[in-house]
């Protein structure tokens, strides 16, 4: 038999880790090349990891909802001998089947990058620039328990079922040899376990797997009950089973679910586990928060952050917006208020390009960027995403409301690749949409301005001599100082106000 073992690659830029948040593959599971593996929430998106072998499914390294590092194996492939493990674009007259620990060929998926770096997903190549690591994670071992705990036939572990003991085990056996994965030493022999599981059966000692990578015991019980433990937001390490072996069942669940002293584990607004306990609440800083609120205090204690604000009359695109929505061209996608305040922001650009720039603080320069890529804040169960639209700057009207249908749906299924999550250049931040009027918006990292688009209101406003109702919104918009100062901010913010105003403006633009 020969293995091959998969590595967490670098999905995004200059990644250090990643959270497995499901697998969509099990153990005995015959996979193909670039078939799903699992899915990870990295820093800036949730993607699914293609494999880059073909063979059988032998281990599951680690559970889901564990934090791994880059270039740590995640899963361990039977190739079948010569031939059944040829990655991705690799030949197939190889010369001898690969060894247990072989790695992918340079610039294939897992393999070796310039740099020293991994090779990331299908469509994305790797970068030149050396990777730089955060320390490892460093876990005291695990004592063997006494006696070894194990399932019983049937149960179900997640990762294959039937009567097969767990392939990750606390306890390596005297003659087994263990493998060090972040400082746990791992029991690799099925038939250890298996005896081990006998023993433990004939004593009639409680049935309990190990959670690889934790300090706690893994609770046995079928994948619907571990869904429906996790709806109702049980902690199914607090449950004692009652089924056969001790397999936690839904009659347990719902027992703990009425116990008012059970910890409770439920799902956060940003899909990261909190912990109620006590009469206070932790919710865990991981993927996309973490990497959000490091963004925020970064930008926000170097850009010297300036904000101007301008309310504006916008009755007369509010009524163009109804006129386009009923043309052919605009009648499969959303046409919405955020779609003009896009496109006046790119057409002020081209009067004012220094305000689409960024501050290189290495090389002392100003950089004047030529496309206009415009990121969109977006709101997604993972916390706030800012994915962009490349060159939105040379995109007619009926393309840029095409796109940022595109985006805002691709965001909120948690779906945006990591390419669409740099390179941005300047940003809108609508908050109109949860009834907002305005706010000071910080600067996403690298760019130089960010425009905040409140809530369009009807309102008593002075039209013609005469106070009447009109539809007023205010923006609010937040630039770099050192690049932006308060004429140009104040110059581009009222040729985006006159614009709405009156969109008739933008063919002297």
């Amino acid at each position: 038999m020969a293995t091959r073992q998969f590595k967490l690659p670098d999905v995004g830029e200059g990644l250090t880790e990643g959270e497995i948040l499901q697998w969509l593959v099990a153990v005995g599971d015959t996979v193909t090349v670039n078939q799903p593996l699992c899915e990870v929430e990295t820093a800036k998106a949730a993607v699914e990891l293609p494999s880059p072998f073909a063979g059988t499914v032998t281990e599951l390294l680690f559970e889901a909802g564990t934090m791994v590092d880059v270039g740590t194996p995640i899963i361990t492939i039977d190739v079948g001998g010569e031939g059944g493990g040829t990655p991705a674009a690799e030949p197939a007259a190889a010369e001898a089947p690969p060894a247990a620990d072989a790695e992918p060929a340079a610039g294939l998926i897992g393999g070796s990058a310039p740099g020293g770096r991994t090779a990331v997903l299908v469509g994305y190549g790797p970068r030149t620039t050396e990777a730089r690591r955060r320390p490892r994670r460093t876990d005291a071992p695990v004592a063997a328990a006494a006696p070894e705990e194990a399932p019983a036939p049937g149960a179900d572990y997640g990762s294959g079922g039937g009567d097969r003991p767990p392939l990750l085990s606390t306890a390596p056996d005297a003659g087994s040899k263990p493998v060090r994965h972040g400082g746990l030493e791992v029991g690799r022999q099925a038939e250890a376990a298996a005896l081990r599981a006998d023993a433990a059966r004939a004593a009639g000692a409680p049935v309990v797997a190990a959670a690889p990578g934790r300090g706690r015991p893994r609770p046995l019980a079928k994948p619907p009950v571990r869904k429906y433990a996790k709806d109702l937001g049980v902690d199914l390490t607090t449950v004692a089973g009652t089924g056969n072996g001790g397999v936690i069942t839904r009659a347990d669940v719902d027992a703990a679910a009425a116990d008012g002293g059970t910890e409770v584990v439920a799902q956060g607004t940003s899909g990261a586990e909190s912990r109620s306990t006590g009469g206070e609440q932790r919710i865990p800083i991981k993927g996309v928060r973490k990497h959000t609120a490091a963004a925020m205090v970064a930008s926000a204690f170097t850009a010297p952050h300036v904000t101007e604000f301008l309310t504006v009359d916008v009755t007369r695109t509010m009524k163009l917006r109804a006129r386009l929505a009923a043309r052919p061209e605009l009648a499969d996608v959303k046409v919405s208020p955020l779609l003009f305040v896009a496109k006046a922001l790119l057409l002020a650009v081209r009067r004012h390009p220094m305000v689409n720039s960024s501050w290189d603080e290495a090389a002392q320069e100003i950089v004047v960027k030529d496309d206009v890529n415009l990121g969109i804040a977006a709101a997604t169960p993972r916390g706030l995403v800012v994915p962009n639209i490349k060159d939105a700057g040379r995109m007619t009207l009926p393309e840029l409301a095409q796109a940022l249908a595109d985006l805002t749906a691709t965001a909120r299924e948690g779906r945006t690749a990591p390419a669409d999550m740099t390179g941005g250049t300047i940003t809108i931040t609508n908050v109109g949409v949860f009834g907002v009027d305005t706010g000071t918006p910080i600067l996403n990292p690298g760019e130089s301005a960010i425009l905040a688009f409140g809530a369009v209101r009807e309102m008593p406003w002075v039209h013609k001599g005469r106070i009447v109702p009109r539809q007023v919104t205010q923006l609010a918009l937040s630039f770099d100082h050192r690049i932006v100062d308060g004429e140009l901010g104040s110059r581009f913010l009222a040729d985006i106000g006159a614009l709405l105003h009156d969109p008739g403006a933008a063919l002297a633009f």
